[in-house]
């Protein structure tokens, strides 16, 4: 083998040996949150931070405070691993036991609700940092009380809906499901569990089919709860400011909580806000926070990893030329 051809391939291992570390090492972060049917956080940030209209949403802002709804699309479990039932405690499945979204578990009879049929529906789930993954969705058993904490036993033990890497439109994943049939106010609730790394995301989204009694098995108002609505993008971008929620380079308008374009991108490498099993916030001990996969559907890993690829071959070929030339001295 002669010297060039020597040293074309070793560019070619050394620039592949690069680019499959720099696949590795950039961690990403999937965010997002049910809007169809709306779930609470969503409600909440849409009806607006600073001066909610609900009585139920005001609850939660004074107990949570304002950030958690400005970060309304990060209700997350950095190492949850597909062990949701096992980490988050009965009372705090729509917070993920995650304290700073507390206001979330508040047992109300009056949250904002999405009217809701049994049988064929089309759900939709903002993915603002979309990733490889799974949804779960659970219905309220019919002896549901809307008055008292949440418990995994008040949810059917199998979910309605299992769907893997459901399509993209617009910024939602859509997919279709049967709801089973209920009547009155119901809470579906949702598990968004990636593939590509360990992190999954929580929704709880309240529910009336038929007439909204107001809360009557449980005593509550006698008047129906307001309608929920999901967030516009207007609304998403003008709260992106307020945002902490960290996209890494996802999409086009990055942290900015809108959807995102699937365009390549190698953006900055800080870890996303994560709540760990503890139920704190921030990276907890011993967890590996969310990365990507090595899956060529990644766009910005495969054209981050090529640019990569580029300039270690470059370098070596130079490198190669150059003992080749003082080889012939």
């Amino acid at each position: 083998m002669t010297v060039r051809r020597k040293a074309a391939v070793c560019a070619a291992a050394g620039g592949a040996s690069l680019a499959l570390t720099f696949s590795v090492s950039v961690p990403a972060s999937a965010h997002g949150s049910m809007t169809d049917p709306v779930s609470r956080v969503s409600a909440c940030y849409a009806e607006g931070v600073e001066s909610p209209q609900s009585a139920a949403c005001k609850a939660a802002v004074a107990a949570s405070g304002k950030q958690a709804f400005y970060d309304w699309n990060a209700v997350n479990i950095a190492n949850a691993a597909g062990k949701s039932k096992q980490i988050i405690p009965d009372g705090k499945l729509c917070s993920a036991a995650n304290d700073k979204y507390r206001g979330l578990d508040l047992p109300r009879t009056d949250w904002p609700s999405t009217k809701m049929s049994g049988g064929s529906h089309t759900f939709r789930y903002k993915g603002t940092a979309p990733h490889k993954g799974s949804f779960e969705l659970y219905i309220t058993k019919t002896s549901y009380d809307p008055a008292k904490p949440l418990k995994w036993s008040d949810l059917e033990a199998q979910p309605f809906v299992k769907v893997a890497d459901p399509k993209m439109e617009n910024g939602d994943y859509v997919f279709q499901g049967s709801v089973p049939a209920r009547s009155g106010r119901h809470l579906i609730y949702s598990i968004w569990q990636r593939s590509d790394s360990p992190e999954a995301f929580y929704t709880c989204s309240d529910v009336v089919f038929g007439k909204d009694s107001g809360g009557s098995k449980a005593g509550g108002s006698a008047a129906p709860a307001p309608t929920a609505s999901a967030p516009t993008e207007k609304k998403i971008a003008d709260g992106a400011a307020k945002s902490s929620v960290q996209h890494q380079g996802h999409g086009t308008q990055t942290g900015s909580g809108a959807s995102p374009a699937p365009k390549a991108d190698a953006g900055a490498a800080a870890g996303p806000e994560a709540n760990g099993a503890d139920g704190t916030t921030g990276q907890a001990p011993n967890t590996e926070l969310a990365e990507t996969g090595g899956d060529s559907t990644t766009p910005y890993i495969a054209i981050a990893g090529a640019a990569v690829l580029s300039i270690g071959a470059t370098a070596v070929i130079t490198a190669g030329r150059r003992r080749a030339r003082a080889a012939g001295r």
